[in-house]
């Protein structure tokens, strides 16, 4: 395996698989066979799930509430997507560990640095929720200030695209995939990988991303393996 330790990043909406909203059930078990086949192989694995299927604390503005209250409440929706995925790892034999920057004791751990990482010296998954706890954040800057905090060896950003173009490949059918694009070329052509919280993290902490398409049963492992799947973006 080309990495040790590794974030996963999946998007909310990725767990709605063909759905309006909400989990579709078969999407979580491919994803929960994948992560288990890399778990198996002795990679150490964190993740971090978004909350768009559920809630997004930008829907709540424009609806008109107040920004913070809507971004608690999209904590919320993580928490449940990363409940869901803990218990569909779980099922299928992965020991897992919720752990919420947000106190909640009945469902998870609350954060702590060290046992995290202790978790993950023992070959458990941990999944991180609730974001950074802290409003005006999203969960891709809590995907890499958690893989700083965990000393990952880069971000996994499982997509339902396969990798970062030079423009949307949905509307423009002349954009090209980069396979590989440095972070200040990503600024510089305005493209769109992370928020640019999230993206400076990575940039200023030497933590390569790679985006992939997650939807592509087996493509966890080729990354793993150092095949050329998705984009790398790196220093």
């Amino acid at each position: 395996m080309k990495y040790k330790r590794i974030l996963l990043k999946l998007s909310g909406e990725s767990l709605m698989g063909d759905k309006a909203f909400g989990i579709d059930n078969d999407r979580l078990s491919v994803y929960a066979d994948q992560i288990k086949e890399i778990s198996e192989l002795g990679v150490e694995i964190a993740i971090v799930i978004g909350g768009g299927n559920i809630f997004r604390g930008v829907q709540a503005e424009e609806g008109g509430m107040d920004r913070t209250h809507g971004d608690y409440m999209g904590m919320l929706a993580t928490m449940i997507n990363s409940m869901a995925l803990q218990a569909a790892l779980e099922s299928k034999g992965v020991q897992t560990r919720l752990q919420s920057a947000i106190e909640m004791k009945e469902i998870s751990e609350p954060f702590v640095r060290r046992r995290a990482m202790r978790h993950l010296e023992k070959g458990r998954v941990v999944i991180f929720g609730a974001g950074t706890g802290n409003p005006y954040f999203t969960t891709d800057s809590a995907a890499s200030l958690r893989a700083i905090e965990m000393d990952a060896e880069v971000i996994l950003k499982g997509t339902r695209v396969d990798g970062v173009y030079s423009a949307d490949p949905e509307k423009d059918p002349n954009a090209t995939k980069y396979d590989m694009i440095s972070f200040d070329d990503v600024y510089g052509n305005g493209l769109k990988v992370m928020d640019m919280t999230a993206f400076t993290l990575c940039k200023e902490n030497d933590l390569p991303i790679i985006v992939f398409d997650m939807d592509t049963p087996g493509n966890l492992r080729r990354v793993l393996n150092g095949d050329q799947v998705g984009t790398i973006v790196r220093n």
